[in-house]
């Protein structure tokens, strides 16, 4: 009889730390909600909740307008109401709770099997020989580094000691030329395909640089690409909000299928296919004024497009002392999703997509504007940094 009395009281304690945590928390501030009017939990007309302090901080100082720091939904200050079943689920447990101490801000979860801190192992590139580079990609098959830059020939080709062994791409207007080129990826069986802004298209050519394919018309602002497992290739079209799989007869230079994966995103620029898992992860860079200006997006989702993860700079900020603004994406090889900041410089990972947020920095030195992202098979990870015209190669330090 005592076991079970004493069973019951553990299973009891059990119940309200996990209400306390999941329920009774403002998941901005990380304060327990309460009576006091500060404290009080507020419904969003959304469905989330927030204390009265957080709705305070979120909205307007004159129009009262803010969104939700969860979904992004807009509403205005007044719109809110307590939110009475928590407000009585306090009540209920009233001394069971402990009491709350001050809490501080959050400090960022570990990322299991992240990588550790990264150290530069050499650059290659230089003014000159990259101009203003936008996009890189990894040849699966050679392990050749291949970028996208402003030079005379769009398309440079390194090895693996970074010496340049083929360019090509010409600068023109010629539908085989490049006009200017935003990403790059290479095909499993090396065919490279380029998105062109210029004349808003897709370009794919052999690894010798013959024209194979020009898909053209289909497209507003065609920007990030990347090439899946299965040898297809997903593009995010930024100024249609719209992410698109796109199956090619590459050998024979003929586009097969194209479908529409997501049509309602926010300016999808950067876009990272896992090879482990198959899930997408999307960069928004959606458009804003003042404070929301310049601020990111990352969304992943699963092989079937549902949303998985997802997380913004608004978010980010609550675990990171300074503004991220994320550049770029890629997933680790255990399927960890990384992205670039150009607002500290750094690279940082954010863990699993079903566990966002997750912080980890792991470049913080050596990088001026980190636009491109991606690991070799050694586990090396390649940054291209825009502002030095170069690659610099990084060896993991994997715990």
């Amino acid at each position: 009889m005592g076991a079970e009395a004493a069973g019951s009281g553990r299973a009891l304690r059990e119940l309200v730390r996990e209400a306390e945590v999941s329920l009774l928390e403002c998941k901005v501030c990380f304060e327990r909600f309460g009576h006091r009017q500060q404290r009080r939990p507020r419904n969003l007309p959304c469905g989330h909740v927030v204390c009265l302090a957080c709705v305070a901080a979120l909205a307007h100082p004159r129009t009262l307008a803010l969104e939700c720091p969860f979904c992004r939904r807009a509403c205005r200050g007044c719109d809110t109401s307590d939110c009475l079943p928590v407000l009585h689920l306090l009540e209920l447990l009233g001394s069971a709770l402990r009491p709350a101490p001050a809490a501080p801000r959050a400090a960022p979860r570990a990322a299991p099997c992240a990588p550790g801190a990264l150290a530069c192992h050499h650059a290659f590139g230089g003014w000159g020989t990259l101009v203003n580079p936008t996009g890189l990609a990894l040849c699966p098959k050679t392990g050749r580094v291949v970028v996208v830059h402003d030079g005379r020939r769009r398309v440079k080709i390194f090895d693996s000691g970074g010496g340049c062994a083929h360019q090509f791409g010409e600068k023109g207007e010629a539908a085989q030329d490049i006009r200017y080129p935003l990403d790059v990826t290479v095909t499993n069986d090396c065919h490279v395909v380029v998105t062109d802004a210029g004349d808003r298209s897709i370009k794919v050519f052999d690894f010798f640089g013959q024209i194979k394919l020009v898909i053209g018309d289909q497209f507003a602002l065609p920007w990030g690409v990347e090439t899946t497992p299965q040898n297809g290739v997903v593009v995010t079209d930024a100024e249609a909000g719209s992410l698109h799989l796109l199956e090619v007869d590459f050998a024979e230079g003929a586009l097969q299928r194209t479908e529409k994966l997501q049509g309602h995103l926010c300016s999808p620029r950067g876009v990272a296919v896992s090879w482990l898992t198959g899930a997408i992860a999307v960069l928004e860079h959606p458009p804003g004024l003042g404070a929301g200006a310049g601020s990111t997006a990352v969304k992943v989702f699963s092989p079937t497009m549902q949303l998985i993860g997802q997380v913004d700079t608004f978010g980010l900020s609550l675990f990171f002392p300074s503004r991220i603004t994320a550049s770029a994406v890629t997933f680790d090889h255990q399927g960890n999703v990384i992205v670039a900041d150009t607002s500290s410089q750094a690279v940082l990972c954010l863990g699993q997509p079903e566990e966002f947020p997750v912080l980890k920095p792991i470049i913080t030195h050596g990088l001026s504007h980190p636009v491109a992202l991606t690991f070799t098979k050694e586990n090396s990870l390649l940054v291209l940094d825009s502002a030095a015209h170069s690659v610099k190669v990084y060896k993991a330090d994997w715990g």
